[in-house]
């Protein structure tokens, strides 16, 4: 998630499924602990050594965010990805290839065997966030209500969703004026999207699982 100018503090003012990029890949990836989780949904939010006013666990969920970023940008199946969206959107291609990714992990069978899964998971994600709400930075303080009652992790298996995440992408963006084509490109790819997704995620829950042990 870099390379692209989004306005992230406004994201809480839009009353419609259209702010989330990839929240779901960052609840999941924390494997249900909750400081962990906290750490790497608000990590956006925090700038420099903002990050040590926090728990230590929580800073390592803030770490942890950043080097899943890190991880994804540089990884050869995310190149790929960002190529269908490249040629028309330039440095935000990112912003929709993790929007993309979500998609892709909420109809994964292999990580969520079925709908209900997902459902649950979604579920049991804002239960473990709530408690934790005196740790949010205000933007995601804001906008947390909104992730929950319209289910956000949940929504992103429908194409409705990321075509209005889309929407939200250029709401946010500084230099973005449409999103049309990014959902025409999505359609048209979705296939090709979707054998890149299956060639990134393994290696980047791998690689997170790895960060959580050292």
């Amino acid at each position: 998630m870099h390379g692209y100018i989004l306005n992230l503090n406004n994201c809480y003012k839009l009353s419609i499924f259209i702010c989330s990029m990839n929240y779901l890949a960052h609840a999941y990836l924390s494997f249900n602990k909750p400081d962990i989780l906290v750490g790497n949904m608000i990590s956006d939010y925090i700038k420099g050594k903002k990050q040590f006013d926090y728990p230590l666990p929580v800073q390592k969920g803030i770490r942890l965010h950043r080097a899943i970023d890190h991880f994804t940008d540089t990884h050869p199946a995310t190149h790929e990805l960002k190529s269908f969206f490249r040629p028309q959107y330039r440095l935000y291609a990112g912003a929709f290839a993790d929007v993309v990714y979500d998609h892709f992990l909420a109809t994964d069978v292999h990580e969520f065997k079925t709908e209900l899964a997902l459902k649950v998971f979604a579920d049991n994600t804002y239960q473990l966030l709530e408690p934790q709400a005196t740790l949010f930075p205000l933007p995601f303080k804001k906008m947390f209500p909104y992730m929950q009652s319209q289910n956000w992790l949940y929504n992103y298996r429908h194409t409705w969703a990321i075509e209005k995440s889309f929407g939200g992408l250029v709401h946010r963006a500084a230099y973005l004026t449409e999103c049309k084509i990014a959902f025409d490109i999505f359609n048209d790819h979705y296939k090709a999207m979707q054998v890149c997704y299956a060639a990134f995620f393994p290696d980047l829950k791998k690689f997170t699982i790895g960060q959580l042990d050292e």
